[in-house]
Formats: C-alpha cells, structure tokens, sequence
C-alpha cells in the first residue's frame, strides 16, 4: 500500500511534466486525489523525501525535489564500507565499476576535445605536477581532470554518476599495500591519457585509462582494517595515504 503511493506521486510529477522545485498539491488535495488518508500521504511522502524525489519544507508546502544521486551516493558508500569490514573485496568491485565506465567512454574523447577543454585539462596536469613536487596532495585536481575530461560529452547524468564513484570512493578510509608510491607516477599517467585523447588516438586512450586504474588496484590491500581505527568520513586535507584515481 506504501509503495502504491509513493508509486502514483511519481507518476503525478511525470504526468504533470513538474520540474525540480514545483510546487506539489497540498495533502488534503494528495489525499482526495488519490483516495487515502493523511498518514499515507505523509508516510508516502517522507519515503520519497529520502529518495530526494520530493522535498518537504515545513510550513510552505511540498515541492519537486532535486532529484540528485545523493541518496545513491550514500548507499554506494555505506555498503562499501559495511562490504570491507567484513572482509569483501568491495572496494575492488566499485574500483572496477568506475574504471569499466571510463574505459567504456574514453574512445569517444579521443580526437573531439575542444581546445577550451584541452587547455584547462593541461592546466590541472601542470597543477598535478607542481603539487607532486612539493610533496602536496592531488586529489582536488585529480577530481577535475575527471571531471573535465568527460564534461565533452555533455552528460549530464553521467557526470553525477562519476561523481557519485569518486565520493563514495574517496570517503572510505582504508589500507593501501605497503609500497611506495610515487606521486609523480599519478602525474604521468594523466598526462598520458590526455595526450592520447589529444592525439586521437583511441586505443591508446583505453590503454592509458586501463594502466591507470590498474595501478590504483595494485595499492588496495586485502584485509580489510580494523573498524574501531578506521573512519567512514573524507580523510583530512593533506592526508598521506588517500587513493587517487
């Protein structure tokens, strides 16, 4: 019955063609609509805030939520952690989602970058590189040049997507093996991807995105970390143990 409602709101909102922010029929009209009582339609609407579906503001009304990855972000994460308590290799598996996605896409990159795009990604690498000199953290502009390199695409739900990996990634706290690593490694490996998207060279493009996740596989232990010395919550600026992508 719960599911029912929350079923025929959505449908109101896509039959109603209702943009993020648009305002809901209050619950009296809710509940004459849909024939059921004012805990239904609260119960119902509660679920759906969650979801971030809707958006419920108290004493202005019901609205049209955002809609965001949010609520996907937060599952992702939390049963990567839960997943690595108990000894599963789940951050393996979200490693291997995200770099399945990427590899899956940068062929369409290769050769079709505009000229904006390439400036700011070489600009990031610069960054990177300056960064990894001074012995300071990469991860801000790792994230960009992500993110940059697949805005071309004009996907607006897989940039949310990609960002939904990179947080639910980089918010778990865990072991890496104990080996070295060198920053500059990092370095190169995205000036090498762009290069080949430069060059229109898409299989080289594959294969540079492939070393590169590969190389953050190598750095994810085993076992998973005892819980009362780890934390499920973005590692401190400047932390020395943080997985790049």
């Amino acid at each position: 019955m719960a599911r029912d409602i929350q079923e025929r709101i959505k449908k109101l909102i896509i039959d109603r063609r209702l943009p993020s922010g648009a305002v809901l029929p209050t619950e009296p009209e809710l509940m004459e609509l849909l024939g059921v009582s004012r805990n239904s339609v609260r119960e119902a609407l509660k679920a759906l805030q969650a979801m971030g579906i809707v958006e419920i503001r108290h004493g202005f009304g019901t609205y049209v939520g955002p809609m965001s990855m949010a609520p996907m972000i937060e599952g992702l994460t939390f049963r990567t952690v839960a997943g690595h308590y108990r000894g599963e290799d789940s951050l393996r598996q979200l490693l291997e989602l995200r770099a399945a996605v990427e590899t899956g896409l940068i062929s369409r990159l290769a050769g079709r970058l505009p000229a904006a795009d390439l400036a700011e990604l070489d600009a990031l690498v610069d960054r990177m590189d300056t960064a990894a000199a001074a012995g300071d953290g990469l991860i801000e502009s790792d994230r960009a040049f992500h993110a940059t390199l697949y805005r071309g695409l004009g996907n607006q739900l897989l940039s949310e997507l990609l960002e939904a990996f990179w947080d639910a990634f980089h918010r778990v706290r865990t072991d890496l093996v104990d080996l070295p690593h060198d920053p500059q490694v990092t370095c190169r490996q995205h000036r090498e991807i762009l290069d080949a998207v430069r060059s229109g060279d898409a299989v080289r493009a594959e294969r540079a995105i492939q070393e590169h996740f590969g190389d953050i596989r190598t750095r994810l232990s085993a076992p998973a970390p005892a819980p009362a010395s780890q934390s499920y919550t973005s590692p401190p600026p400047g932390s020395p143990t943080p997985l790049r992508s």
